[in-house]
């Protein structure tokens, strides 16, 4: 057995938080000192997260969050993740000579969510004021923040496309015309002004939830409304497409859209109950996943062998071939998730895990969804096979967007998971006057008819945003998730493994040598795939690494420390709290006290 260095995980009894950053770790922490509880502190830090890690986030993104309400005493989700404009029909985009959705510009956006799911969860589970909760993403935004170097790299690396093509972008991030150096201090005044214009509106008005409710106002039918509806108006774009397009989100979209509150999917695993959202988001790959597992002896695996890691990806494979056939909007399609999570489904499926890795993709067929299936098999043999990449493992292009996460337990037993994502610098022109940009989460539909995941008005793309809250015999217990596009699910399911089975702490689990496929179609431009390969950690071992190619998997050996961003954080039944974050990348961290 491969033996690794184990670390403490963070304790504390009054609150935990972690977080993708190291100055959001500790605003939410200062919310927790202040007097406010896990959501006050949650909000805080997502607003903190979108200067300091603009690369990942930002205020024009989207957010799915999971969490637990002590005063409600039950799991709910909230959906911030933001559907299609009212303009973005198959017709529209095929008349643009599009056969894909691009992974940046205007045609790939979508109603930005992120600000009013943060202010939904302000208003109905936070006790501070708008104020509260902005002064601290205020205060960096004017002041300044240390850069992070992989800010700095993506800059430099778009330096010259902003300038060309993305003007307002080169004036934001690249101050008197050069990239901010590494952990030097950098500004964006035009966004904090956005948000002090933000909270003078909201304090315009007697009453907390009617300054949340005049703030919401504000962004969505007020001057951010505004603003991005002026500048989409003429605005035409270069995207990754190779042209010039023009937005179809108006104001009357973003007036006509809020967050909800919805109820989460769950799966029960050997004592445990793992919560997640429901299939408009990849979430029940982490479910159905379990489903297959609970057939096997994991216990009784080395959590570093190759039998453990075939086993997982082979699980893993199914579940995503199915992610792909079935997930969608449950608004708009036709989801069988109740089936894909049966006993006997599960049991059928988990005859086609062998001791040799699989190089096809194999979703079951479902009676009554036999046309859906044909559909999306069909239009998957003709994408192209290429490199698919998790985009903050450190090998790889700096261009590309990512995710952040958050996880926060107080006193009380509140227990919130969120995963904020989208807006990023790269994917979007800055909008004039407001020192944001928006998301390209349309690249996640298909301009293909009669699929789940169809472009449509009104539809939620089919985000990889991906939260998760355990609870172990019936009791809340688990908040943990990770930043990493299709790999997010595919990072939690051995860390929950290895936790729940062979008894490593949360920062032990976290520490173990991390894995994942990219075996199926990527949900990001251009969506290709790689077939029978595994992304691992060269950490695992030599002996680990050749024993799975003699089980046929193509290997892609990264560096120790180089996959995967989790945090997690945990409140045993005496009221003791445990937090834990990753160190690769030396971003992520965790609080306790």
């Amino acid at each position: 057995m491969t033996r690794f260095t184990t670390r403490p995980e963070i304790l504390g009894t009054f609150g935990v938080v972690a977080s993708t950053h190291w100055i959001a770790t500790a605003v939410g922490m200062s919310i927790l000192e202040k007097g406010g509880n896990a959501f006050d502190a949650a909000v805080a830090t997502g607003m903190v997260l979108q200067v300091v890690e603009p690369h990942l986030n930002g205020a024009g993104g989207d957010m799915p969050a999971i969490f637990y309400s002590k005063k409600k005493d039950k799991i709910e989700v909230i959906c911030a993740q933001g559907p299609a404009p009212a303009g973005a029909t198959i017709e529209h985009y095929k008349s643009e000579g599009l056969d894909l959705i691009p992974g940046d510009g205007l045609l790939a956006t979508v109603i930005p969510g992120a600000f009013d799911g943060w202010m939904v969860m302000l208003r109905d589970y936070g006790t501070m004021t708008v104020r509260d909760v902005l002064e601290p993403a205020i205060y960096y935004a004017e002041n300044g923040h240390p850069v992070l170097p992989r800010v700095s790299d993506t800059i430099s690396g778009l330096g010259e496309f902003f300038r060309k093509e993305w003007p307002a972008s080169f004036a934001t991030w690249l101050p008197g015309g050069s990239a901010p150096a590494p952990h030097s201090n950098f500004r964006n005044p035009v966004l904090a002004a956005t948000w002090q214009r933000i909270v003078a509106e909201a304090e315009s008005r007697n009453g907390r939830e009617n300054q949340i409710e005049a703030a919401r106002d504000a962004f969505y039918r007020g001057f951010v409304a505004e603003n991005i509806a002026d500048y989409l108006e003429s605005a035409e774009v270069m995207d990754a497409s190779g042209s010039r397009h023009k937005a179809v989100l108006t104001a009357d979209d973003l007036a006509n859209w809020h967050a909800t509150v919805e109820a989460p999917q769950t799966y029960d695993y050997h004592g445990w109950t793992v919560a997640k959202t429901g299939p408009w988001g990849q979430g029940p790959v982490l479910l159905q996943s379990l489903a297959l597992l609970k057939g096997f002896d994991i216990a009784a695996m080395d959590p570093n062998s190759a039998e453990f890691v075939h086993t997982v990806v082979e699980a893993l494979k199914l579940a995503y071939a199915d992610r792909e056939v079935y997930y969608g909007d449950p608004n708009h399609c036709n989801v069988p998730i109740e089936h894909l999570l049966s006993d006997t489904y599960a049991h059928e499926r988990r005859k086609l895990i062998t001791a040799q890795a699989s190089h096809e993709l194999r979703p079951g067929k479902i009676p009554g969804f036999e046309t859906q299936y044909d559909l999306t098999t069909r239009m998957l043999k003709g994408m192209g096979d290429g490199a698919v990449y998790e985009p903050t493992m450190s090998h790889l292009s700096e261009k590309r967007g990512d995710t952040v996460h958050i996880d926060v337990i107080d006193r009380e037993g509140n227990m919130v998971s969120v995963t904020p994502s989208g807006g990023w610098l790269q994917s979007s022109p800055i909008i004039p006057g407001l020192g944001f940009c928006l998301n390209s989460r349309a690249q996640m539909f298909w301009l293909q008819e009669g699929l789940p995941t169809s472009l449509s008005p009104g539809k939620r793309p089919r985000t990889t945003l991906t939260p998760t809250i355990a609870l172990f015999e019936g009791r809340p217990t688990m908040a943990f998730g990770t930043p990493g596009g299709d790999q997010q699910d595919q990072w939690q399911l051995p860390f929950f493994l290895r936790h729940i089975h062979h008894g490593l702490n949360l920062q032990e689990a976290i520490d173990q040598p991390l894995f994942h496929t990219t075996h199926f179609p990527s949900s990001f431009y251009p969506r290709t795939g790689e077939p029978g390969n595994i992304t691992i950690e060269t950490s695992i071992g030599t002996d680990v690494l050749n024993a799975l190619r003699q089980k046929g998997h193509e290997i892609t050996a990264a560096d120790p420390w180089s996959v995967g961003r989790l945090t997690a954080a945990k409140r045993d039944a005496d009221g003791l709290l445990r937090a834990a974050a990753t160190p690769r990348l030396m971003q992520a961290y965790a609080i306790g006290r």
